[in-house]
């Protein structure tokens, strides 16, 4: 399995894992896609950049991946509250891979917004991973 696949398979096991962050999303609140009509609040897999971080001694990965936090609530405050949650999570985290090693995993910014077109909130949750 490469490094890449094994990082998301971790996340998402460390996502759907957490009872609090299951009792607001509920069981299938965690998917790859954005459904047609999408069950809300859901954690989405967004988008994900893969680049060569070899050293001279260490093969390696930098992984800049996005998180989206997708709600139908009157305002902000549901995304925000599970984006906090969300970075509580995986922020600084030590997650087991399989086939590579987790160096780091940061959360290195946010953003909120509203869909015009649905009404949806959102809130895109930028991580940077480096893997061995």
């Amino acid at each position: 399995m490469n490094a890449a696949n094994a990082l998301l398979q971790a996340i998402h096991a460390r996502l759907t894992g957490d009872a609090g962050l299951t009792v607001v999303i509920g069981a299938d609140g965690v998917r790859d896609r954005l459904l047609a009509r999408p069950k809300l609040p859901a954690i989405v897999i967004g988008d994900m950049e893969t680049r060569d971080f070899s050293t001279v001694r260490e093969p390696g990965e930098e992984h800049l991946l996005a998180l989206e936090v997708w709600s139908e609530g009157d305002g902000r405050r549901q995304v925000l509250e599970i984006a906090a949650k969300v970075t509580a999570l995986l922020d600084d985290a030590s997650l087991v891979l399989d086939g590579a090693v987790l160096v780091s995993l940061l959360r290195v910014g946010m953003r909120t917004r509203r869909e015009a077109k649905t009404k949806y909130y959102l809130a895109d949750i930028r991580f940077r991973a480096v893997t061995e």
